[in-house]
């Protein structure tokens, strides 16, 4: 067995947008009951841990008070690493309680199945919790009434936005303030899993019968056009087919496709949930074990077994004949079933759940599909089109 592991490092890791909104709200309320910014600021997150965080931009006028964090993720590749967090705090009307305002660059909810209603602003339960806690302390250490105003906003985040799944999910105008432990990971890549799940509530509100997890937007596409998904029935899902299989596990739909590239869904095959070329490679013994099973030739096999990557092996099968592309292709779709199914079954209603999976080329035609079971579909030919990461 061909031994490729990822080389281990440090990872540092950062904070929530949520964490950084919460921090900026005690910073610009401290300073709208006192008249001075304590900075550093720091906040304590649901597990009891108390970060400190440096404001970058503060302000302090007749009946209001601002402050701004720079979300640091830590070394995480987060779309919102870098950007600025800004809170601005007024007093509101006697009686009218903590109200949370989006301001430029934080969207707002305009479908059902997210954490938050339609209509209000995309700040998540956990983000409100803490910063609710903070504002009930502090009025209660200032002897103030709790009636005060958060507008959140980031800068630049409605272009942000547009990298991320909001759109899709029908949050609209910028960015979520997210979080539920106050701290980003390193490569747990949770705020992606986050939409994954959430895609999949927006689904299940909006009554969809059938949804799509892909591997890259190649075969997102392809899976589209077979199907006619609408926007909303996809999903995102990445190297993630853990996230969207768990997830459906314990909250179903009728039916779910798995669609990706040939080495994507190799290690699918081979019952690796999380596909991330770190976290998972290509097992060629077991490659060229199924080539073998399927009446490929010795000299296939050993082939194979000394490849570099799935696109080699399935470009040897090519050139040994195209039936045999089209077994192999066909043969890891299976796999990737029993995996998938393996995951769907393991508690939960996801038993209930028809599940399929979709082999897609380079050029987006569809190698393969349990769907019907057919075999796949004219691969002889393939060529430079077998590829991978789609």
């Amino acid at each position: 067995m061909n031994a490729r592991k990822p080389t281990d490092r440090n990872l540092r890791r950062g904070w929530t947008t949520g964490a950084c909104a919460t921090a900026a709200t005690k910073a610009a309320l401290t300073a709208l009951f006192s008249g001075g910014f304590p900075d550093p600021v720091e906040i304590t997150l649901p597990k009891g841990e108390k970060p400190s965080f440096a404001l970058c931009r503060e302000q302090l006028g007749t009946d209001y008070a601002m402050a701004s964090i720079i979300k640091d993720a830590g070394d995480d590749p987060d779309v919102t690493h870098g950007a600025e967090i800004i809170v601005t705090l007024r007093r509101g009307v006697p009686g009218c309680g903590i109200v949370f305002s989006a301001g430029p660059g934080v969207g707002m909810v305009t479908r059902a199945g997210l954490p938050v209603p339609p209509g209000e602003p995309a700040i998540n339960p956990v983000p409100r919790k803490l910063m609710r806690e903070v504002v009930e302390t502090l009025c209660d250490q200032f002897a103030q009434r709790h009636d005060i105003i958060i507008e959140i906003s980031v800068k630049g985040g409605a272009e942000l936005a547009l990298k991320t799944w909001n759109p899709r999910l029908g949050i609209v105008g910028g960015l979520s303030i997210l979080g539920t432990t106050g701290i980003v990971h390193p490569f747990s890549c949770a705020a992606w899993i986050h939409s994954i799940h959430r895609g999949v509530d927006v689904a299940r509100a909006a009554g969809l019968s059938h949804i799509a997890g892909s591997t890259g937007s190649t075969s997102e596409a392809a899976v589209q056009a077979l199907y006619d998904l609408p926007d909303i029935g996809l999903l995102d899902m990445g190297d993630f087919a853990g996230g969207v299989l768990k997830y459906v596990r314990s909250h179903p739909v009728p039916r779910l496709t798995i669609a990706g590239g040939f080495a994507k869904l190799v290690k699918l095959a081979q019952g690796a949930l999380d596909l991330h070329s770190g976290r998972s490679q290509v097992d060629f013994d077991w490659l060229a074990l199924r080539i073998e099973a399927l009446g490929g030739s010795p000299g296939l096999v050993e082939k194979s077994r000394i490849a570099n990557t799935a696109a080699e092996v399935l470009s040897l099968a090519v050139e040994e004949a195209g039936t045999m592309a089209d077994a192999l292709t066909l043969d890891v779709a299976r796999q990737a079933e029993q995996t998938g199914r393996a995951a769907l079954e393991k508690g939960g209603a996801g038993s209930g759940v028809v599940l399929d999976i979709l082999i897609v080329g380079r050029d987006g035609r569809i190698l393969a599909n349990t769907a019907d079971d057919q075999g796949a579909i004219g691969i002889g030919n393939l060529g430079n089109g077998a590829s991978t990461d789609n």
